[in-house]
């Protein structure tokens, strides 16, 4: 089993700054993509920034030059580094895992040849005065 373990929102002052990891427990072999994306209230869930197991990252134009995301590939962790928030930067953040493999095991030795899409339960983000 694959759980997506999500941590780092709160409240925070506009131009302040917060960080966001995530990592993805159980036997994880490999993905193709971590990412983060936010639902703001009554708005459909949106991608922020996404960075691929070879490291290519790309972001939403509403945040480029603010947030930056990074990620351990041994560990299986992305962090967000959120910089300058603004309140518009409000929104629940999910993160999501695509195209993960899973090591194979004695009982399931054919477990890396699926992959599957995974989310985490989501993490409030509040930037407010």
């Amino acid at each position: 089993q694959v759980q997506l373990v999500e941590s780092g929102g709160g409240l925070v002052q506009p131009g302040g700054s917060l960080r966001l990891s995530c990592t993805a427990s159980g036997n994880v072999l490999r993905y193709d993509r971590m990412a983060w994306y936010r639902q703001a209230p009554g708005e459909q869930r949106d991608l922020v920034a996404s960075i691929t197991w070879d490291g290519f990252d790309h972001y939403a134009d509403s945040v480029k030059d603010r947030f930056s995301i990074s990620g351990d590939n041994a560990k299986h962790t992305i962090d967000l580094e959120m910089n300058s928030l603004k309140p518009e930067d409000t929104a629940v953040y999910y993160c999501k895992a695509e195209g993960l493999r899973m090591r194979p095991t004695d009982s399931d030795p054919a477990a890396a040849l699926y992959d599957y899409d995974y989310w985490g339960q989501g993490t409030q983000v509040t930037v407010s005065s």
